[in-house]
């Protein structure tokens, strides 16, 4: 019963989309854990660009089961369109499966996300301004709508009635200009995404523990990444839910000694969207060109993602924090072209050299990379599909950056397609990279 995480290791946008979608031929069930429609799992297939929000990645294998677990946050508005999206493709949809105890965003979720972000002003966090954090809040409080709510009426007006009079008091303290929320329409709309939902509900942790005693292999996509955790994240500058590996057990309805691997998802340089300290960040023409090559712009909200050197420091401790098992590295073809790589591998913070992740983001607003430099390729390398096809530097840089993560790169991608991947080593698990060696 083997039980796969995969799980960003940096501030997110690392690339799990493609890593799902790769190791989809030995899945059998793909649960999407936290997070809501502020993520973004872009998968290419030839000629094709699938860009993915709520829907698991491995939607598009035929033979897998998707399921959005009762971590996730999920605006059925959104949910409905990106399934009606991917049927219009050819896709078929009636596989996916939405846990009845996912909590639902609201429209006055989003109102209330819209008009806090927005009275912050400078020292706003970035949020994509979809609900998502004051839809996790209600969860806490215990006043949210779940989606077993949409399919029962009573149940659904009775809510509404005691939340919707504090969510308008709350939104008029806060100056929004916008019409008050009325129980009614709102009970009919969510209603409405009911009727259209219901075949798609079910009991998933039930779903996913039968998977595990038929012996299927499941796979458990993380959303954002392990510097974004609510928990272990730079507050205040995170999500609001757990993104490491853990965050797959309360979030995907599974127990911790069934997780047999977890593969950390790291790109070969750092990226971060929205605000927050960012210590290698690079803001002149090289941060420009890598953004430019990397198609760094994020695929739920466009906007341009801030553009730095890769950063050891915060990655020892991602490895650490998920219990890493083998790591996938993305976009090292961006990096092609370049005459020098320099790899940030302690911080100097007060006079003083750092190797550990600081304990606050106050404390890595301060820190200052101290830069190990690596020689760059000349080669453009998305042809290559072995070890031996890659540039020696290219290797030895990759090399580096194993000994710094302390835990193996099994795979290394070279391109967005999923043919454009070089299997380095076998993965303990099961999959692509078992049984075939580095050559």
């Amino acid at each position: 019963m083997p039980a796969t995480v995969i799980v960003g290791l940096q501030w997110g946008d690392e690339g799990k989309g493609k890593a799902t979608d790769f190791l989809a031929p030995e899945t059998s069930v793909v649960v999407r854990y936290q997070g809501g429609d502020n993520a973004g799992h872009t998968v290419v297939l030839g000629e094709e660009v699938f860009k993915l929000h709520l829907v698991p990645s491995g939607v598009l294998s035929e033979h897998i089961v998707p399921v959005i677990g009762p971590g996730v946050v999920v605006n059925p508005a959104t949910l409905i369109a990106e399934l009606d999206g991917l049927a219009a493709r050819g896709i078929d949809v009636s596989r996916v499966r939405v846990s009845h105890a996912a909590h639902v965003i609201m429209p006055y979720h989003v109102a209330l996300d819209r008009v806090r972000e927005g009275g912050l002003g400078r020292g706003a966090v970035g949020t994509t301004q979809r609900g998502i954090g004051p839809a996790y809040a209600d969860r806490a409080l215990r006043t949210g709508v779940r989606i077993e709510d949409l399919l029962d009426a009573a149940a659904l007006r009775r809510k509404l009635e005691r939340v919707v009079p504090e969510k308008n008091a709350l939104l008029a303290h806060l100056g929004d200009t916008g019409q008050p929320f009325i129980v009614p329409a709102l009970v009919e709309t969510a209603l409405t995404w009911g009727v259209r939902l219901r075949d798609h509900v079910a009991d998933t942790t039930t779903l996913v523990q039968d998977a595990l005693r038929a012996g299927q292999h499941l796979l458990f996509e993380g959303a954002q990444g392990t510097l974004l955790d609510l928990d272990h994240g730079s507050y205040p500058f995170v999500t609001s839910s757990s993104p490491v590996a853990g965050g797959a057990c309360t979030g995907g309805g599974l127990g911790p000694l069934q997780v047999t691997e977890v593969i950390g998802i790291m790109k070969a340089y750092t990226t971060r969207v929205g605000a927050g300290p960012y210590p290698t960040e690079l803001t002149d023409a090289i941060g420009e060109r890598i953004a430019s090559r990397g198609h760094e712009f994020g695929t739920t909200t466009g906007r341009r993602r801030r553009v730095g050197w890769f950063d050891a420091v915060p990655i020892r401790y991602a490895v650490d924090v998920n219990s890493v098992s083998s790591i996938i590295l993305n976009k090292l073809d961006i990096l092609s072209g370049l005459p020098e790589i320099p790899v940030c591998v302690a911080y100097e913070i007060d006079g003083r050299r750092v190797e550990r992740w600081p304990a606050s983001a106050e404390e890595v607003s301060r820190a200052r990379p101290i830069y190990e430099r690596f020689p760059g390729w000349p080669e453009e390398i998305h042809d290559a599909r072995t070890p031996g096809e890659l540039p020696p530097n290219a290797r030895a840089y990759v090399d580096a950056l194993e000994e710094i993560a302390g835990v193996p790169i099994t795979v290394v991608s070279v391109g967005p397609e999923r043919t454009q991947t070089v299997i380095r080593s076998p993965r303990s698990g099961n999959g692509p990279a078992a049984g075939e060696a580095a050559r």
